[in-house]
């Protein structure tokens, strides 16, 4: 009798309020624990934010892959060197978060031996490509 009934609209608040949500800065899987409001998934990520280099790095995977056959992928390494041949290693990291990033809003996947991988959890080598 005092049993409360589960509308249409309470189940879809609370799969909005549970549902997986991406660090905007990073890109990784945002914990549970965070506030449903929050946009970053530390201290660190909200003091980087997303600047002008990380959309540089957005734009160049997008035209690097635009570039190839849609079956073909890049290395994280070929979008850094596009940008700066000479002192490209400190672009790795921040290319592999605009991957994530973009693997966030459907634009790519993110691959090791083929085969699509968790962005936040990937450790060594991957490779980009836009969804099959």
């Amino acid at each position: 009798m005092g049993r409360a009934i589960r509308t249409e609209a309470d189940a879809a608040a609370n799969e909005a309020e549970h549902a997986e949500r991406t660090c905007a800065s990073c890109g990784r899987t945002m914990p549970s624990s965070a506030a449903p409001e929050a946009r970053y998934c530390s201290a660190a990520c909200r003091k980087h934010g997303v600047d002008a280099t990380d959309r540089a790095l957005e734009q160049r995977i997008d035209e690097l892959l635009a570039a190839r056959a849609r079956t073909s992928s890049i290395c994280p390494s070929e979008v850094a060197r596009s940008l700066d041949p000479d002192d490209w290693r400190p672009l790795m990291e921040p290319a592999r978060r605009a991957a994530r990033r973009m693997v966030a809003r459907g634009e790519v996947e993110i691959t090791q031996g083929g085969s699509v991988v968790d962005p936040s959890t990937a450790k060594g080598p991957i490779r980009i490509r836009r969804p099959r």
